[in-house]
């Protein structure tokens, strides 16, 4: 039985980690059941009670599990130490207030069946403010033009790396690498999967 490993990086999300977890778990439960899976928490130093839930969730079931930094280390280098630490054969790597929809979980998993090696969701629209979607597509323009890394465009970083590119991250001689430029110059085989972001429920 093949293993998906779900990394949740958090850091004052007390009001999400329980529903978002049973949101996950729903998702191998009714659309990959043939699936073994692990559900890892980051925290990144929360100052509310996000690792007293998470406590409560690894208590209460031996697929979740958590890695509590010991100070924030800022939410590139926390999440892309998460990701050396999955034990899956693939990897899925979500926000935790619910902007990245739990249901792309299955659509990942059957684009990476069909042979690619990374699925990632691309956001075309978002209710979220206009003017702050508007200002991000300004942003990414900006970026493409006046720096030398490459990237995707309305791309989060959320979204499936099969075992082989994690490998690839493993092995770069690099300590706080750009995940998102990584993607885009070493990444092959790519599969975007459009979705609408839904406005953040709460953290």
């Amino acid at each position: 039985m093949k293993k998906i490993s779900i990394l949740v990086p958090t850091y004052n999300e007390e009001g999400n980690v329980v529903p978002l977890s049973e949101a996950i778990i729903g998702q191998f439960r009714d659309h990959l059941p043939n699936y073994d899976y692990e559900l890892i928490f980051i925290d990144n130093d929360s100052k509310d009670d996000t690792r007293k839930k998470i406590r409560e969730l690894c208590a209460s079931n031996n697929k979740i599990k958590a890695i509590f930094n010991a100070r924030n280390y800022g939410q590139f280098s926390s999440p892309y130490y998460g990701l050396l630490q999955m034990t899956g054969d693939c990897v899925i790597a979500m926000c935790a207030d619910f902007q990245d929809p739990v249901e792309l979980i299955p659509q990942y998993v059957r684009e990476w069946e069909n042979g690619y090696k990374i699925v990632l969701g691309q956001k075309t629209a978002s209710k979220e403010s206009k003017i702050v979607y508007t200002l991000r597509s300004f942003y990414y323009n900006f970026l493409k033009k006046h720096s030398g890394v490459e990237f995707i465009k309305h791309v989060t970083g959320s979204g499936l790396y099969a075992k082989e590119f994690i490998d690839i991250l493993k092995n770069l001689d690099e300590p706080k690498p750009f995940i998102r430029g990584v993607v885009a110059e070493m990444g092959h085989n790519i599969k975007l999967i459009p979705y609408e972001q839904p406005k953040r429920t709460s953290g």
